[in-house]
C-alpha cells in the first residue's frame, strides 16, 4: 500500500496523502511515498500544475506520535526523520511546477507547514491549522521560521508558533495564508479548477516565475531549513520532549 498516491487529470498531477485511518499523520513510510509522488509529479513533462491533497477527514494531522520511539531509536534515525520532513518542503518549493494545496479538516504541525509551502491554497470551510510543536518539545520545520514571518510579520508568526492556537479557514484567509475557502464537498473540484487555470497559462512563463520566486528565497530558505533541521534533531533527542510525548500519549491514546 502506498501512503501517498499519484494520479493525473489532463495537465494536472494530483498527489494525495493516503493514510486516512491515521488522519494522514506523518511517518517514515508516508514521507518516503510522498517524496516519490512529488518527484514524479514535478518531473512529469505533461504536468503543468500539481494539486496536493489529503484523503479522508484531514489533510495531515502532523507527526505520528505513535512512531516517536522508532523515530528516536538512534541518533541516525532522528537525523533521517528530520531530513525526510525537510525534503518534502524542497520537493514542493524547489520543483518547477506550481503546487496548489487542497486542504480540509486538520492541518497540524508538519501538515500546516506543507500548507505554507504551497504556491496557492484552496481550503475547505472546516479547515483547522495549528502548531503543537512547542507544547510537545518538537521544533517547526518546512522553512516556516523564514516563510511565516515574511507572510504575517514577526510578532504574529512567533505567536502562531509558540502558542499553537487553532486557526480556522477564515482566520487563515485574513492572514493571507489561503487563497480561497469553499464548502468541504466542493474542495477537490475547486482545487482542480484552479489548477487547470494555472495549467492553461504559459508553462514556459510559470516555470520561470516559480524559479525566480524560489531564487529570491533560495539562500535564506535553505539556511532556515538547515537551522530548523539542526534544532529539530536536538529537540527530538531531548529528555524533555520524550517526557512531554509520553504525557500526551497517556492522555490521548
Amino acid at each position: 500500500m502506498k501512503y501517498a498516491q499519484y494520479s493525473a487529470d489532463d495537465a494536472v498531477s494530483i498527489v494525495t496523502l493516503n493514510r486516512p485511518e491515521r488522519l494522514n499523520a506523518i511517518g517514515s513510510e508516508l514521507l518516503r511515498d510522498l517524496h516519490e509522488a512529488l518527484v514524479r509529479a514535478q518531473n512529469d513533462p505533461s504536468t503543468r500544475a500539481i494539486v496536493l491533497a489529503g484523503a479522508g477527514r484531514a489533510f495531515c494531522a502532523g507527526d505520528d506520535l505513535k512512531e516517536f520511539a522508532e523515530q528516536t531509536r538512534s541518533p541516525a534515525s532522528i537525523v533521517d526523520t528530520c531530513q525526510s520532513i525537510q525534503q518534502i518542503t524542497r520537493d514542493i518549493m524547489f520543483g518547477p511546477k506550481l503546487v496548489i494545496g487542497a486542504v480540509q479538516g486538520f492541518a497540524v504541525g508538519g501538515g500546516f507547514e506543507w500548507v505554507l509551502n504551497c504556491d496557492m491554497v484552496v481550503a475547505a470551510d472546516d479547515l483547522v491549522c495549528f502548531f503543537p510543536e512547542m507544547s510537545l518539545g518538537h521544533f517547526v520545520t518546512g522553512g516556516v521560521t523564514h516563510l511565516l514571518p515574511r507572510a504575517v510579520g514577526h510578532q504574529r508568526a512567533v505567536e502562531l508558533m509558540v502558542l499553537g492556537e487553532r486557526q480556522s479557514a477564515a482566520d487563515l484567509r485574513s492572514l493571507g495564508l489561503v487563497n480561497r475557502i469553499v464548502p468541504r464537498e466542493q474542495l477537490m473540484d475547486a482545487a482542480l479548477e484552479l489548477a487547470k487555470k494555472v495549467a492553461s497559462r504559459s508553462a514556459f512563463a510559470t516555470t520561470r516565475l516559480k524559479r525566480v520566486l524560489t531564487m529570491q528565497l533560495d539562500h535564506q530558505l535553505a539556511s532556515a531549513l538547515e537551522l530548523e533541521r539542526q534544532a529539530a534533531v536536538e529537540c527530538f533527542g531531548s529528555e524533555d520532549t520524550a517526557a512531554r510525548i509520553t504525557r500526551f500519549a497517556e492522555q490521548n491514546f
